[in-house]
């Protein structure tokens, strides 16, 4: 125990043995036949022993794909120029649509406070004719699609059928100015653009087809607009050049049996961007196999997400956490989607909707608990917590007072996750949570499995474990 800083959180032995860290651990500890009883031997393993390690996880997340033999080719012990899984194929999207069910997919509030639930078995009918669109209009492997759009389910579904392809997704948020937008969309070239014709935020209807008018002219290549009707706008869509509105894209194909793209495991699945603040945003490109499989290691140890869990991130699309979040359709839960402000009409909007919905995992950025904590709001003694099991916060670090602030007034009994990582390597595995060990008063509980993350000083001195 730290004695200089005690625990806020300790996982009791029942939390600790229903964890799916645990399971991994007796999973890890059967499969190579090591004395593997605690976390610090599970990570010490996964370090040491790479290609035993992440071809475990491929196994115990259940990665649909052909694995092939190697798992890891290194080239003279080095990282750079390292391949992991080089003669496996992998699709994204295959993995995120399995078992298209009558179970919910997600749950999407807007601002005005309507809300529509999609199952796994319409996602994927609707994944299905959105694919076939998209091929008609000449979208293949390789290809980008562009989305400027809201967190909402469209967004997510019109991203799968393009990765379902081997296609390119790359978004941006509508608050996105039109320069803004051409930073980004003009250097991928997107073949086809996917908009809405306004959104809600902080009490106010704003229009986007204006500013699509203007970006479109400037996208080399671009075939197709399809804009999908959501708050309304001043211009009519059909305005809009090679424009079509997602009803009429779709309209003409029935659902059907989907055929998913197994690409090599490194090939493109996502084109984010950094922030621009040193010049036009530089294109960070992820494969498909890369960030599956870190993020269901992610979700499924570190996050504890189980099949029916409902996972809440507050985000946007032209946030690395949009694409986090909804990598957790892989873990078989259902996705609380969110777009509008989080104080509007007031604080509690955000748990007025989670917590109608017994979520489970509820995340956020440090800011907006800090602003949580500015407001006065005291959650426990307004809303039914009792379903919440882990907070997560990132984006900044989360200072001291506001871990108190979170077991003082959210939850005593909660896993606080402070996470970071980043757009660079899509994950929060530079520093995440864990379930299985303690939650300390303004510390990141450490780094993820797999992750041989160090820190050091200006002397090159390694600064990791101490004060």
């Amino acid at each position: 125990m730290n004695q200089v800083n005690p625990s806020l959180w300790t996982p009791s032995e029942s939390q600790t043995e229903n964890s799916n860290m645990y399971d991994f651990m007796v999973f890890a500890a059967n499969r190579t036949g090591q004395n593997i009883t605690d976390y610090a031997t599970l990570f010490d393993w996964s370090i040491k022993d790479t290609e035993g390690f992440w071809d475990a996880i491929w196994d115990y997340c259940g990665v649909i794909g052909d694995k092939g033999d190697v798992i890891l080719d290194q080239k003279d012990g080095r990282m750079f120029g390292s391949c992991f899984f080089s003669d496996s194929h992998v699709n994204f999207a295959e993995n995120l649509l399995r078992d298209p069910d009558e179970t919910q997919a997600m749950v999407f509030r807007d601002e005005q406070g309507s809300e529509r639930s999609v199952t796994r078995k319409e996602m994927y009918d609707a994944v299905s004719q959105w694919q076939q669109a998209l091929k008609d209009v000449g979208v293949d492997q390789g290809d980008r699609v562009a989305g400027y759009m809201p967190n909402m389910p469209e967004t997510i579904i019109a991203a799968l059928a393009a990765i379902s392809l081997g296609a390119i997704w790359s978004s941006a948020s509508p608050d996105f100015g039109v320069q803004g937008v051409i930073d980004r969309f003009g250097q991928i070239e997107p073949k086809v653009m996917v908009t809405v014709d306004g959104y809600y935020y902080n009490g106010k209807t704003v229009d986007v087809l204006d500013k699509v008018k203007d970006v479109q002219p400037q996208l080399k290549g671009l075939k197709k607009t399809v804009v999908v009707p959501f708050a309304g706008s001043s211009l009519d869509a059909g305005s809009l050049q090679d424009s079509v509105l997602e009803e009429d894209f779709v309209e003409a194909y029935a659902p059907k049996e989907i055929f998913f793209n197994r690409v090599e495991f490194n090939f493109p699945l996502f084109i984010m961007f950094s922030s621009g603040t040193t010049g036009v945003p530089k294109c960070i490109v992820h494969g498909h196999g890369g960030t599956l499989i870190q993020h269901l290691k992610e979700h499924l140890l570190h996050c504890n997400i189980k099949q029916g869990n409902k996972v809440f991130y507050f985000t946007t699309c032209g946030w690395m956490m949009w694409n986090w979040l909804i990598t957790s359709l892989a873990c078989n839960a259902t996705l609380l989607l969110f777009d509008g402000s989080p104080f509007y009409p007031d604080g509690n909007v955000l748990w007025d909707y989670t917590t109608a919905h017994d979520c489970s995992f509820f995340g956020t950025s440090a800011k907006y608990i800090e602003a949580m904590k500015k407001g006065g709001l005291s959650i426990k003694d307004t809303h039914d917590v009792s379903a919440l099991r882990t907070i997560s916060s990132t984006g900044s670090p989360l200072v001291h007072d506001s871990f108190d602030y979170v077991y003082e007034t959210i939850k005593e009994d909660v896993h606080l996750a402070s996470i970071y990582g980043g757009t660079d390597i899509i994950s929060a595995s530079f520093g995440i949570g864990n379930p299985v060990l303690p939650v300390h008063r303004g510390e990141i509980q450490g780094p993820a499995l797999g992750m041989d993350v160090q820190i050091f000083d200006d002397q090159g001195h390694k600064l990791v474990g101490k004060a």
